[in-house]
C-alpha cells in the first residue's frame, strides 16, 4: 500500500463522512494524494484515531465537516450504511447539504436505492450543488490497496471534476448514466456474485464429494472457462473454510434486497437472486452474519 502512486493533481479541500471498512482507507487514499481531509464518522472516536493516523481534521457532525472543510471545498464524500443513514448525513438535522456551497460536489459511496439517488440529486440541485450516485465493487482489499471501480450516476460536467479526485482510490471511475445509474449498475454487479459464488460453492463442495484435490482442480479449471475472480480470490479460502474477512453476508443480503425491490418495480425476474438470498438467510441463522459472502459454502457440507 505505501508504494501506490496517486496521479498528480492540485490538492483539494474535501470532506469525507463515514469510516468504515470501506470509508476509511478511501479517506486515507485523499489524504496520501495531498488531498486537505476533514473527517466525519457517527462514532467520534473512530474519527478522532483516522486524524491521528492520517492527519487532517475531523468534526462534530456532516455539518461541520464540510464547514471545516472550509470555502474553498469542492467535494464531499460519504460511505455510509443504508438510505436513512444517507438521509441523516445529508438532509437531516446537522447533515452535510446544509453547508454545502453553490457548485460543489456530494460524492456518495453507499450502496444504497436508485430512488435515494435521484431523491438527493434534486435536494443537491435545489441548494445549488451537484450530487453523484458512486457506488464501488472490490471490497475491502479494494479499497486498502486504493484499486475500487467505482460506477457513477450523474451530472457529466460534475463527474469529470470528481473523478481525477476519486482515482486516488480507485482503478477506475466511470459514469453510466443519469442519476440513480450508478446504483443500478451496482445492482447489476451483485446479481452477478451472487450466482458466481453459489455456483463456486456448489462446484467445490461437489468436488470434495467425489473426493478430488479441489486446490488441483481449482488451478486447472481457471485456466479456462471456469476464470473469475471469485474463483481465483474465494475458492481457496472456501476449501480451507476460512470466512472471517472480506463482504459480510449481512452486507450482501442488504445489497440483494436492493436489487430485489428495483426488480419487483422493472418487471424484471431474478429468480436466482431470490434463491441465494434465502440461502444467505440459512447462513445469518448459522451464526454468519459477519462471514464472507463465500460461507454460502457451509450450507453444503
Amino acid at each position: 500500500m505505501n508504494d501506490r502512486t496517486y496521479e498528480t493533481i492540485p490538492a483539494r479541500s474535501v470532506a469525507f463522512l463515514g469510516l468504515g471498512v470501506m470509508g476509511a482507507p478511501m479517506a486515507r487514499h485523499l489524504a496520501r494524494a495531498g488531498h486537505r481531509v476533514t473527517v466525519y464518522n457517527r462514532t467520534s472516536s473512530k474519527a478522532e484515531a483516522w486524524v491521528a493516523e492520517n492527519g487532517g481534521a475531523h468534526a462534530a457532525t456532516p455539518e461541520a465537516a464540510v464547514s471545516n472543510a472550509g470555502a474553498d471545498a469542492e467535494f464531499v464524500f460519504a460511505c455510509v450504511g443504508n438510505d436513512d443513514d444517507l438521509r441523516a448525513v445529508t438532509t437531516g438535522p446537522h447533515g452535510a447539504f446544509h453547508a454545502m456551497k453553490p457548485g460543489s460536489v456530494f460524492i456518495d459511496h453507499t450502496t444504497a436505492s436508485a430512488d435515494i439517488a435521484r431523491e438527493m440529486s434534486a435536494a443537491a440541485r435545489e441548494r445549488g450543488f451537484e450530487f453523484i450516485d458512486a457506488p464501488v465493487s472490490g471490497g475491502e482489499i479494494g479499497a486498502v490497496n486504493g484499486a475500487l471501480t467505482v460506477m457513477c450516476g450523474g451530472d457529466a460536467a460534475a463527474f469529470e471534476r470528481v473523478r481525477p479526485v476519486a482515482l486516488a482510490f480507485a482503478k477506475a471511475v466511470t459514469l453510466l448514466g443519469a442519476s440513480g445509474a450508478g446504483q443500478l449498475a451496482k445492482m447489476v454487479n451483485q446479481i452477478a456474485i451472487a450466482g458466481l459464488v453459489q455456483g463456486l460453492s456448489e462446484a467445490i463442495a461437489f468436488g470434495e464429494r467425489a473426493g478430488l484435490d479441489m486446490t488441483e482442480v481449482l488451478g486447472v479449471i481457471g485456466k479456462g472457462a471456469a476464470q473469475s475472480w471469485q474463483l481465483e480470490q474465494r475458492g481457496p479460502t472456501m476449501i480451507e473454510g476460512r470466512f472471517d474477512f472480506g463482504f459480510a453476508v449481512d452486507w450482501m443480503r442488504k445489497d440483494l434486497s436492493l436489487a430485489l425491490a428495483e426488480a419487483r418495480r422493472n418487471g424484471a425476474r431474478l429468480p436466482v437472486v431470490a434463491l441465494v438470498d434465502q440461502f444467505y438467510a440459512d447462513v445469518q441463522a448459522a451464526g454468519g452474519r459477519r462471514w464472507d459472502t463465500s460461507s454460502l459454502i457451509t450450507r453444503l457440507r
